[in-house]
């Protein structure tokens, strides 16, 4: 099977059914090879999970080494969030190609991102026709209110998690999305790590996995 993205797979140990699916988004300038080192302590925990780590579908203006799912060379609100729309229309071009090999459903699935993934995580969430299993994000933020209570048409519940020294994505910006979700009914738990900058600590990937765990009832 050839994905509509470039993606780095971990696949379980051999003869184990794959039962459910963890897709990671990297953030601006990363890739699916960066963001797939979380996939280092939490496939033990997920036997029968594959992981699926893509790379963005454009190469970054910043990093050329790296991708973004959309630009930030221009600050406009409204260019970021026309750019962001386009990633969304790959990422479930994607999601669906995951769907089919694998034989998955979207209760099958977490989406799962750090910075800008997180931000395309929960515009993917929460405007499928079906929930996923859940969303785990970290530092970052709701892209577009205005747009997406407009375009919400799911509830998937969501883990969120943010360093209080975050000066890339402020952590304010946490506390505007848990506002945000609890007016819109959705399930969401949220977690501060204390003296954490714009990166993804021990401690938030030890959390994010017990999230995860206890969704798929392993």
């Amino acid at each position: 099977m050839t994905f509509c993205l470039t993606t780095t797979i971990i696949k379980p140990e051999k003869n184990i059914a794959i039962k459910c699916a963890i897709i990671l988004l990297h953030g601006y300038g990363g890739d699916g090879k960066d963001i797939s080192m979380l996939t280092l302590n939490w496939k033990r925990f997920l036997p029968n999970a594959v992981f699926l780590c893509p790379n963005g579908h454009e190469k970054c203006e910043i990093n050329p080494v790296g991708y973004q799912w959309f630009d930030l060379t221009r600050d406009d609100p409204e260019y970021i969030l026309a750019q962001s729309k386009k990633a969304e229309i790959k990422l479930k071009q994607f999601i669906e190609e995951v769907k089919n090999e694998y034989d998955l459903k979207n209760s099958q699935i977490c989406l799962s991102g750090f910075s800008q993934g997180c931000m395309m995580s929960i515009n993917l969430g929460l405007t499928s026709s079906k929930n996923y299993n859940c969303i785990v994000g970290f530092s970052g933020k709701i892209i577009n209110q205005e747009d997406l209570i407009k375009r919400k048409i799911s509830s998937t519940k969501m883990l969120l998690l943010h360093g209080d020294k975050d000066e890339v994505v402020p952590p304010t910006f946490l506390l505007e999305a848990k506002d945000f979700l609890i007016r819109n009914d959705i399930e969401i738990v949220t977690k501060i790590i204390k003296n954490c900058g714009h990166h993804i600590p021990v401690e938030a990937s030890s959390a994010a996995l017990d999230y995860i765990k206890n969704n798929f009832q392993i």
